[in-house]
């Protein structure tokens, strides 16, 4: 029996606006919409190289409050090369940083922003152990 291929994970986030979201997502981080589904758009995806994160529609965001009250309640985890490139970009683009780019114990160095749903989003970059 041939091994299952396993392909990245796509994690869906809970937004109160799918357009109003992509629209951040495309605009503020430089994701591309790849699709918008119903009148108004109810679910959607946005992605930028090989990341990928679906929107979908809710009453009110749930994980807001919580997120504002639990330091690393991060909802996906997106793997760069730079993150301290995309800090910068990010930067320019006046993105609500909950956590500037910090070099972690277990070999990484990430780097979270917050949407306007308050859904927190890591960037790593990970180095090479010498």
């Amino acid at each position: 029996m041939p091994e299952s291929l396993f392909k990245p994970a796509v994690p869906i986030l809970f937004v109160r606006d799918v357009s109003a979201s992509s629209c951040f997502y495309r605009d503020r981080l430089g994701f591309v919409v790849d699709f918008l589904y119903g009148t108004p758009p109810f679910y959607g995806s946005v992605s930028r190289g090989q990341a990928c994160l679906h929107l979908r529609h809710v009453g009110a965001p749930n994980f807001a409050a919580l997120a504002a009250t639990e330091p690393s309640l991060i909802l996906a985890t997106i793997e760069v090369t730079d993150v301290h490139g995309l800090y910068e970009e990010f930067q320019a683009q006046t993105v609500d940083v909950a956590q500037l780019p910090t070099r972690q114990d277990w070999g990484g160095t990430d780097l979270h922003i917050r949407d306007p749903d308050g859904n927190v989003i890591s960037f790593v970059t990970y180095t090479q152990q010498q």
